[in-house]
């Protein structure tokens, strides 16, 4: 029971952070958090997610809403696009400085409430 009350704890303090944080972008709906994670993912076993491969991933979301959410994600500075130096139409999405951090955070206190 103790983990499930640091749960609801940690669960209601993320929500009462600034609108303007990830936490409240993230968890708008289930395709934002799914971005979120195909992202970190890819960041973290250092492989290249193209803007193209992450739409396609999307699952139960259109082409046009992935790339609006892609596009709402850079302007927040959560994402960055990374141009290729073999083809500039080609872009990589890579999850800024600050964002890694934040989600470091997280994962860390996660991990500190499931012990």
């Amino acid at each position: 029971m103790k983990n499930t009350r640091e749960l609801l704890n940690f669960w209601e303090d993320q929500m009462k952070l600034s609108h303007t944080s990830s936490n409240y972008f993230f968890r708008k709906s289930p395709s934002h958090y799914h971005m979120m994670l195909l992202v970190m993912n890819a960041y973290k076993h250092s492989e290249n997610l193209t803007v193209e491969e992450l739409k396609t991933k999307l699952f139960k979301t259109s082409r046009p809403k992935s790339a609006l959410m892609i596009t709402e994600a850079c302007e927040k500075n959560f994402f960055f696009l990374e141009k290729t130096s073999n083809d500039q139409r080609k872009k990589f999405i890579k999850p800024t400085v600050n964002f890694i951090k934040e989600f470091e955070d997280y994962l860390k206190r996660l991990r500190e409430i499931s012990i």
